[in-house]
């Protein structure tokens, strides 16, 4: 066993490092796309995963005996790859949410914007502790929470709001008013 520090040890650390957040960050989107119902994606989200796996763990098994560093570059790689795992699937914003807007005061203020801005909203009357309150329904695409949310919040500071995942969705309306930009632009299903 070795315990010495050379730039190829390095190298090879650092390799193992990136790859093992490439294939665990591919492991974090795969288990995405299964929860969401995505099984193709999942499919190939898994090959690439595991046959990067197997190639990455080959190479430490044979040398962690005399280079138990290169354990520790698996380690590191494995727990970023979560983060880094975690932080790409909010940046693709992949399928659904369910936005429930309660609101005491700026009910049909809230109803008109959101309309306007080309989202579907359903109205529900009811009563809160303080009265009479509306709950507002909205399913959107997860990507289009952030500005529903900013809408939401420049009409009434106070409304609560709460998310849920979806599974299916029959069918969404999507905003009018604003243009796809970016990959999404690019790539988007007709």
């Amino acid at each position: 066993m070795t315990f010495e520090f050379n730039a190829v040890i390095f190298a090879t650390g650092l390799i193992i490092f990136l790859s093992r957040i490439i294939d665990v960050s591919l492991g974090t989107l795969r288990t995405i796309s299964i929860v969401q119902g995505r099984k193709w994606m999942a499919f190939w989200l898994g090959f690439f995963e595991v046959s990067l796996w197997l190639i990455i763990i080959s190479a430490v098994i044979q040398r962690i005996q005399t280079t138990p560093i290169l354990g520790v570059f698996y380690a590191l790689g494995f727990a970023t790859g979560n983060m880094v795992g975690i932080e790409l699937e909010h940046w693709l914003a992949l399928g659904h949410i369910i936005l429930r807007v309660i609101s005491r005061e700026h009910c049909r203020e809230l109803v008109n914007c959101i309309r306007v801005n080309g989202f579907s909203v359903t109205v529900f009357h009811g009563e809160g502790k303080d009265g009479p309150v509306c709950e507002l329904y909205i399913v959107c695409r997860r990507r289009e929470l952030k500005p529903l949310l900013q809408l939401v919040r420049d009409i009434d500071p106070r409304a609560f709001y709460v998310t849920e995942q979806t599974g299916a969705v029959s069918k969404i309306y999507r905003p009018a008013m604003r243009q796809s930009t970016g990959y999404r632009g690019i790539f988007k299903k007709k």
